[in-house]
């Protein structure tokens, strides 16, 4: 107990420490970053442009995207920012606001998936009410709750982080990962450990059920479609979706929800960073290359911008 003390910055050890190594994971995350950003701002722009894209699951896929590009843009900057600049040196405060916000915007993804297979139950099993339920005022609520429902979560754990004392100040990561740093506290951790199941796992378990609920009707009226090109119209437009719910919560749980025990560095560094730039960037390209409406709704905004950009 003698030797805590409340240190005022952390170093963070990045990806690797081989120089090469580093080199060829800065491309690669750039590279990721980049794409990720791009594929969701395209994404964003193609669904307002396009007024045949305002209906609910667009709103719903609008706002995934966005979440995406603030998940990654709270982690993925610093850290080639830090590469280029040679500082690897994070301030107390920026830390926590950095955990405060990864966790917010992943929260919130995690429960907004489950409110786009709400959404699409109601498309396929109930079409002749769909309009009535969806309505803007239900659409926005469903976007709300896991904005709100997000930051109180992340609060819990900043506000209890805030108050641990730590022997050291080197985080073995790309950024402030509120297990890592539950891990360098010499406080004791009991109660942020038990929040992170408490809280979290019923963010991700909740989520999951209502998707499971969601989906068990949809497959058994799928499987009552009697023409094999309805079957496979009415799965296309749940395959981008299962495809993100996989991939997200496959990692997710690999890192919160397992026992500590079944942790390490190597898994726990993988899977961080599957959720945190793999995901976020593969999402717009599922979506896009499995809805006909959106890929031609980013036809006609790539054209349109290329015909302004044509001198007179």
């Amino acid at each position: 107990m003698d030797n805590q003390t409340q240190v005022s910055e952390f170093i963070l050890l990045g990806l690797s420490g081989q120089p090469l190594q580093r080199q060829v994971l800065f491309s690669l995350s750039f590279s990721l970053y980049l794409i990720g950003c791009l594929g969701n701002l395209l994404t964003i722009l193609a669904i307002i442009s396009d007024p045949h894209l305002h209906s609910p699951m667009y709103f719903f896929l609008s706002n995934l995207s966005l979440l995406d590009i603030c998940f990654t843009s709270t982690t993925i900057p610093r850290m080639l920012v830090n590469h280029l600049c040679g500082l690897t040196t994070i301030s107390f405060a920026a830390c926590l606001a950095q955990m405060y916000f990864s966790i917010t915007f992943g929260a919130a993804d995690s429960i907004l998936l489950s409110a786009m297979a709400y959404d699409r139950y109601l498309a396929i099993c109930c079409p002749l009410h769909y309009t009535t339920i969806m309505s803007i005022l239900r659409c926005v609520l469903l976007v709300g709750i896991p904005w709100i429902s997000a930051n109180l979560l992340s609060m819990i754990h900043t506000i209890l982080m805030s108050r641990l004392s730590f022997c050291t100040n080197r985080i073995p990561h790309f950024f402030c990962e509120l297990n890592i740093l539950i891990k360098l506290s010499c406080s004791d951790t009991q109660v942020n450990e038990m929040l992170v199941l408490v809280l979290g796992g019923p963010v991700v378990l909740i989520s999951l059920g209502c998707i499971m609920a969601s989906y068990t009707p949809i497959a058994v009226a799928v499987w009552k479609v009697p023409s094999a090109r309805g079957k496979w119209k009415a799965f296309s437009t749940c395959g981008s979706h299962l495809c993100v719910v996989c991939l997200f919560y496959g990692t997710i749980i690999g890192v919160y929800i397992n026992p500590s025990s079944t942790h390490t560095p190597q898994k726990d560094m993988v899977a961080t960073v599957m959720y945190t730039m793999v995901t976020p960037m593969l999402n717009p390209f599922i979506y896009s290359l499995r809805n006909r409406d959106l890929k031609g709704a980013l036809r006609k905004l790539l054209l349109s911008r290329y015909h302004c950009s044509q001198p007179l």
